[in-house]
């Protein structure tokens, strides 16, 4: 199922005094995935890392000259092109040009010329491919069988003409659109190639996005002889609300899957611009994101990356997409899981699901026999549960749910449950007296829902306290964005320990915790890398000072660190915010507003968890849902970067920074001593076991 993850700004925008306009003229890809030209509607062209969302060049025309098309990158030539005033040696409509090949230009009047050729006499005649009145409406530049073609929009009169002009050698073809109804022209086009045939999309005001197939190999158009009629056929009718949409975009991601930006999502109604990700196959919507402020009806896609200008700012969403299948788009593929993850057991297999019918007259138990009755029951459909959630109280509405979901067919579903999700979120942040956590947990529990689809549940759950809805979706959400999580931590950290303990937590989470906390007491032994009599000796090591030796040896008698410093359930909580995925440039903002007591509090706990995972007499927890000892030192490492200043002007942190200095070197003479060794771990790997051995020992040595 396809995926739209938590973007983040390129750029600001300064749109035009019309308003009409994002002030972009274009965003063109660079020397790799990570570099982005984008070009202004004025007189400045700026070279983006997209990774670092910062600039690292930018350039300016004259004053009183302006920018009349994006500028392209040569990777020829590692040369920029831009076109000032339009002309060279007639009016020019764009610039295009493709990885590896050679920029090609397209003049206002549908000519075309190679950048090379056209520059070697810039004073050639360059002739009239339009008519008269037909004015060029978008354009695009591919590569097919190793040929340049260049593929172009007209409108003549309210008629729309495609050309496709290929080179080496010169061939032009002409076709007419169909017309819609009267007085809607496209919105947007997009051009894709597949098997020697150009795939052309394009989107109406009215929400029909229509598709049509021209070979590349046809026959070139005489002078003066009428366009061919292409047909066409409708891919998807999007819902528009109330009245036709005024600016938006729909972009081929592939054969399958649609980009459409400036779109009402089904279920957030009019009034709400989306960014909807569609599979064409099968019809239905694969992930949404809404976008704040106003929509441009502009979209680039790079490097599986879009970039979309919105209200004030050019943002960068990422995406990903499997390949098209019936079960992908009906969410009954099952996703990957992490060794520490479990299956619902509820989710049938599709060979289960094709030889049900088999297999239910063979085993007939109580379980099957369940869902038979489940099966034979009244039917509920999703129009009638939407509007029952709009209406009817709480125990009505988690009665129907319950009863919905209960369905056999339930991952079959998958549009319906985000539908379900959405409505039950937008009634309950607009009626603070209705609320359902059975619901949403049940929805969550799917495996059907992830926050781009519902990107206000996880805000919901931590308005209304549920903090065990928010630890299911920490868990089962794989794009949770980075400030959501910040806010999960602060919620969860500054829960008293007796209101967490009241928190429903994953069995295996406790167990887990539970294993911990009973050796708080026990021997400490030799541990991993590290252990507490060279806490003195790392900490006299030029850090230690401001103290006696006697001082630092009471200190050390008492292992404090050896205490957890939080409560069961609010250990089991703070897990899953560690084994929650982010990105370290994201997380960190975000991470400054946490509180200083809060901060020493978490690094107390993380400390405690890496004195524990460091002995060597801890049981192993395979099966157990727990962080790993490297996530653990990477939360280490991202609030320290966060909070240095702070922390090391904070008299109660002092011990705790010494402690954490002393891991960082136990880890570097840990790294050491294994490199001492590789050598002779490599020799042994080499040596020939003899096939031949009576009698034999197995010893696993974990060396980390």
């Amino acid at each position: 199922m396809a995926a739209l993850y938590e973007g983040y700004t390129l750029c600001g925008l300064a749109p035009a005094q019309n308003l009409l306009s994002s002030g972009i003229q274009g965003v063109e890809a660079e020397r790799d995935s990570d570099h982005v030209i984008v070009t202004d509607s004025t007189r400045s062209v700026t070279l983006y890392k997209v990774s670092d969302q910062k600039p690292l060049s930018s350039w300016t025309v004259k004053q009183g000259q302006t920018l009349t098309c994006s500028a392209v990158y040569n990777s020829q030539t590692k040369e920029y092109v831009a076109v000032s005033d339009g002309k060279v040696s007639s009016d020019i409509w764009r610039v295009h040009c493709v990885a590896g090949g050679e920029p090609v230009v397209l003049f206002q009047r549908g000519a075309v010329r190679l950048l090379d050729s056209l520059l070697s006499a810039p004073q050639q005649s360059i002739e009239e491919v339009l008519a008269q009145e037909e004015v060029i409406r978008w354009s695009t530049n591919i590569v097919t069988e190793s040929q340049q073609v260049v593929i172009f929009t007209t409108e003549q009169k309210g008629d729309h003409f495609l050309y496709l002009h290929r080179l080496n050698p010169n061939t032009l073809q002409r076709y007419r659109l169909e017309r819609e109804e009267p007085g809607l022209f496209p919105l947007s086009f997009s051009a894709s190639c597949r098997d020697k045939h150009i795939r052309l999309l394009y989107l109406y005001p009215n929400g029909h996005v229509y598709q049509s197939i021209v070979s590349v190999r046809g026959l070139g158009a005489d002078e003066g002889a009428q366009a061919l009629l292409v047909p066409r056929s409708l891919l998807l009718a999007l819902p528009v609300g109330e009245g036709l949409l005024k600016a938006a975009s729909a972009h081929v991601l592939d054969d399958a899957h649609v980009a459409v930006v400036g779109v009402p999502h089904p279920s957030a109604g009019a009034g709400k611009d989306f960014l909807c990700i569609w599979n064409t196959n099968f019809q239905t919507l694969q992930a949404g994101k809404e976008m704040a402020g106003k929509i441009y009806g502009q979209l680039w896609s790079y490097s599986n990356k879009l970039f979309i200008p919105h209200g004030k700012t050019l943002s960068v969403i990422p995406y990903e997409w499997p390949k098209s299948s019936l079960a992908s788009a009906l969410g009954k593929l099952r996703q990957a899981k992490t060794e520490e993850s479990k299956a619902p057991t509820s989710v049938p297999s599709w060979n289960n699901i094709l030889h049900e019918e088999k297999a239910s007259r063979t085993v007939d138990t109580r379980k099957t026999r369940a869902n038979h009755k489940s099966q034979s029951a009244p039917s509920i459909s999703n129009d009638h549960i939407l509007q029952l959630i709009k209406t009817a109280p709480v125990e009505e509405v988690q009665k129907e749910v319950e009863v919905f979901l209960s369905r056999a067919d339930v991952q079959g579903l998958q549009p319906s449950v985000g539908q379900l999700a959405l409505t039950l979120v937008f009634r309950s942040l607009d009626d603070p007296a209705f609320y359902t956590p059975r619901s949403l947990a049940q929805l969550v529990h799917t495996r059907c829902l992830c926050h781009s689809v519902c990107p206000d549940l996880v805000l919901l759950a931590l308005e209304r306290k549920d903090y065990f809805l928010c630890r299911l979706c920490l868990q089962f959400f794989p794009d949770i964005p980075e400030a959501v999580t910040c806010a999960c931590l602060k919620a969860f950290i500054s829960i008293p320990d007796v209101d967490a303990e009241k928190v429903s937590v994953e069995p295996d989470g406790v167990a887990f915790m539970e294993s911990l906390m009973a050796r708080e007491h026990g021997p400490l032994g030799l541990q991993n890398g590290f252990s507490p009599a060279s806490m003195e000796v790392d900490r006299s090591d030029g850090l230690g000072v401001g103290g006696t030796r006697a001082e630092d040896k009471e200190k050390t008698s008492t292992p404090t660190e050896q205490i957890c410093p939080v409560g069961l359930h609010k250990a089991v909580l703070l897990n899953e915010i560690l084994q929650t995925a982010y990105s370290d440039s994201f997380l960190l903002p975000h991470l400054k507003d946490l509180s200083s007591q809060h901060v020493l509090l978490f690094l107390q706990y993380l400390q405690f968890l890496y004195l524990k995972y460091s002995q060597d007499a801890f049981p192993q927890t395979h099966g157990l849902r727990s962080p790993s000892l490297t996530q653990i030192m990477d939360w280490v490492c991202l609030l320290l970067d966060a909070h240095f200043t702070v922390l090391v002007m904070t008299p109660e942190a002092k011990g705790l920074l010494l402690n954490l200095h002393s891991f960082v070197k136990s880890q570097v003479r840990l790294v050491s001593e294994l490199g001492k060794i590789e050598g002779s771990l490599q020799e042994l790997n080499k040596m020939k076991v003899k096939k031949d051995v009576g009698q034999y020992s197995i010893e696993v040595i974990e060396l980390f």
